[in-house]
């Protein structure tokens, strides 16, 4: 027996063993085609779709009950990963900080939603079709899997499987159409290269103050933080030539140097309260505390603990058992104040100050291990997946629809991961997955679900790109995703006072394009662009998965 037909007879003779082998094929070869890119544009895991379409089209075939499984089940574990991995950023994402860029991401959202719906109320095109059209014109493989699940549930099977076909056309347009657009508006735009740069007012803001308002010499730090009504935290005070770990029952004496942890919003009130605020820039990050004295160190500190998950900082009562303070907390890209009522989770970074040994102890208490993160809590994974499941097919009854909507395998994990990514430490689930773990965990579900969507599509796609809806197809989808950014991107600028490059990573963030994201990072300074990305992606891959079952049910309800 020669070696292709034991691979025929032995191998692909089983049903399992012929799909996981066709599936790891064509993720295998597509992801390698994706890390080629021509002037730093390339089409990424999108390969493992086109590479599923070719094998499928060469009449290479897996068993289909497999794969609809396979398909279903890398979807699953992609959108609830995701889910977890922006929860702690979603509800960020609403504070006035960033309030303007998600309204303006959510316009964005709306107008190519609107723009997309006119071709199917005028008959122009199909509602299976032009939600595929829409998805490809935004990247947004996520939506495409709840529209075909929405499709499914109301008995239209075969609009999904149009939406996937149009989608693989229109994929790469849209990947390109938003750089098209930042393109045509960058010269226009760049007359206002600055705008308004706003700090979270949420986030941890560092000053420091000198002592010189007669109105609360000898008074303690507890005392004025009662005249202020202001939260703020008194980090460590230079008194002369000395260095003193302040307390709240810490009195303040003129000429006093206080270090303060605060909030944007409150610098101006305790400027007043405390009489003149020191011009130094304590917020760069290449600061290096433990040069400041000698007398103290700053030592950021990782919790590691499981204990720790959900409980508030006042409760580990750190200050009163190991002299020491915590004047801030990193979580993701976000500095938090420490407030005794800060619910702390694992992955959370604590700035403690204090002696050496009293932030060795400190350590010890909260683990600062971090080989300790490296092994991911699966519990918590595989319980959100099935509570995922089970709110995915709880139906939400809508007035004027014939039937009820229900969220859906996309829908549903996707909601479940952002709550238990923003709550759950709350209720004491370790929800901290490594950067590592969750890309890895969330490209095997990604490309898996590719892999089987376009092994679906494969047999019909030839026939389906020779059809004269593929041309109007390739118009629509460069409609959607140069327009509305062009617009967009002029209101955001123009009227909001944005400077060009939040104003870019805002639309890339909606448009869920990294790869624009990455052109705006090569061609301008800075990380404006990257943060105002990551402010309004969860928030807007959240609504563009929610809005695409909202558009098949009612429109077919």
């Amino acid at each position: 027996m020669d070696f292709l037909q034991w691979l025929d007879t032995v191998v692909f003779d089983v049903p399992a063993i012929k799909a996981v082998a066709v599936i790891s094929l064509c993720c295998a070869i597509g992801l390698s085609l994706g890390k080629f890119k021509i002037k730093g544009i390339g089409l990424g895991v999108t390969w493992v779709f086109f590479m599923g379409i070719l094998l499928g089209g060469l009449g290479i075939t897996i068993d289909h009950e497999m794969l609809i499984y396979a398909e279903d089940f890398g979807l699953i574990i992609f959108v609830y990963v995701l889910g977890l991995q922006v929860g702690p950023g979603f509800m960020s994402s609403f504070r006035s900080g960033g309030t303007v860029l998600s309204l303006l991401s959510l316009t964005l959202i709306l107008v190519g939603t609107i723009a997309a719906l006119v071709p199917i109320f005028f008959g122009w095109s199909p509602l299976g079709e032009m939600m595929g059209v829409l998805c490809g014109a935004t990247t947004n493989t996520p939506a495409l899997a709840a529209s075909q699940q929405a499709l499914s549930q109301m008995h239209h099977p075969g609009d999904g499987l149009d939406a996937a076909l149009s989608l693989a056309v229109t994929y790469p347009i849209g990947m390109v159409g938003v750089i098209i657009a930042l393109m045509l508006v960058k010269g226009y735009l760049h007359k206002n290269p600055k705008g308004i740069v706003k700090r979270d007012p949420d986030e941890a803001y560092i000053a420091s103050f000198e002592i010189s308002n007669p109105a609360i010499f000898g008074k303690t730090i507890i005392e004025c933080a009662k005249l202020a009504d202001k939260h703020f935290i008194v980090s460590r005070i230079w008194r002369k030539d000395r260095v003193i770990l302040a307390t709240g029952q810490t009195p303040l004496e003129e000429g006093d140097r206080v270090l303060v942890i605060t909030q944007p919003k409150y610098v101006e009130t305790l400027t007043i309260l405390f009489g003149k605020v020191d011009e130094k820039d304590w917020n760069k990050s290449d600061i290096d505390w433990n040069k400041l004295d000698t007398a103290l160190v700053s030592e950021r500190i990782l919790i590691t603990r499981n204990h720790i998950n959900g409980k508030h900082l006042g409760q580990l009562h750190l200050r009163n058992r190991f002299g020491v303070n915590v004047s801030r907390v990193k979580r993701s890209d976000i500095q938090l104040m420490a407030e005794p009522n800060l619910v702390l989770r694992v992955g959370d970074r604590v700035t403690v100050v204090g002696s050496p040994e009293s932030c060795k102890k400190v350590a010890e208490e909260l683990g600062n291990t971090i080989h300790a993160l490296d092994e991911p809590n699966m519990v918590t994974i595989f319980i959100g997946m099935v509570l995922g499941l089970a709110l995915g097919y709880l139906p939400i009854a809508i007035p004027g629809m014939s039937s009820p909507l229900r969220l859906g395998l996309a829908g549903g994990p996707v909601v479940m991961g952002i709550l238990i990514g923003a709550f759950g430490p709350r209720f004491h689930m370790v929800a901290y997955v490594t950067n590592s773990a969750n890309l890895l965990i969330r490209s095997l579900g990604l490309s898996t679900y590719l892999a089987c969507l376009g092994l679906d599509a494969g047999p019909k796609f030839i026939e389906t790109v020779m059809r004269p809806a593929a041309l109007s197809w390739i118009g629509y989808s460069v409609f959607l995703s140069v327009v509305p950014v062009v617009i967009m991107a002029i209101i955001a600028v123009k009227w909001f006072k944005r400077s060009y490059t939040t104003a870019a990573g805002m639309l890339c963030g909606a448009m869920a394009n990294p790869i624009a994201l990455d052109y705006i990072n090569s061609t301008e300074e800075g990380d404006q662009a990257s943060v105002a990305y990551a402010t309004v992606y969860p928030l807007g891959m959240f609504v563009r998965v929610i809005i695409a079952q909202l558009i098949v049910m009612l429109w077919l309800g």
